[in-house]
């Protein structure tokens, strides 16, 4: 008798997790992809729209230096968007916001000595420019081969935007 209580207790605070769990995560607040429109990020009600949030740099030399590529975003929503934090996914990526008149940057990976905290809005309407700026030569003779680059732009704890870049990176 006592093995079956133990057993029934047991299911029962599994039980307790796993609905608490679920409960929690249809709460959520994470942003949600408009898997019909690529490059959307919605948070809240603001939304940017990425003209082409993905590009292919094809092959790239190492001996050539760095390349770059402007990616083009615009507000569509009719709030206000605070972008709070630009980061790459890898040191040999740098990304430069500009607003207006105003540039912002370079940001680069976490933990490798650039900043990523920032304090810009685009209004309703409004379009910026993030500037990637890959260096091929970054990981040395090892970096040979396909690549895969992100930047993030985040605001208010939310994902606003995921801007990829790919390239073959030869010697």
């Amino acid at each position: 008798m006592k093995d079956n209580s133990t057993i029934l207790s047991v299911v029962a605070v599994v039980a307790v997790v796993v609905v608490g769990l679920a409960i929690g995560k249809a709460t959520s607040s994470t942003p949600i992809d408009d898997t019909q429109n690529p490059g959307t990020k919605v948070a809240g009600t603001a939304v940017l729209q990425v003209d082409e949030p993905s590009y292919d740099f094809g092959n790239v030399s190492m001996a050539k230096g760095n390349v770059s590529r402007l990616f083009t975003l615009v507000n569509t929503s009719s709030s206000t968007v605070a972008i709070n934090k630009i980061f790459t996914s890898c040191m040999c990526t740098k990304a430069n916001l500009t607003i207006d008149t105003m540039r912002y940057g370079p940001f680069g990976m976490p933990g490798h000595g650039a900043g990523l905290a920032i304090s810009a809005n685009l209004a309703p309407g409004e379009s910026a420019t993030v500037e990637a700026v890959f260096d091929p030569a970054a990981h040395g003779p090892a970096g040979v081969g396909p690549i895969s680059r992100s930047i993030y732009l985040e605001g208010n704890g939310s994902r606003l935007a995921e801007l990829v870049f790919k390239a073959m990176v030869t010697p």
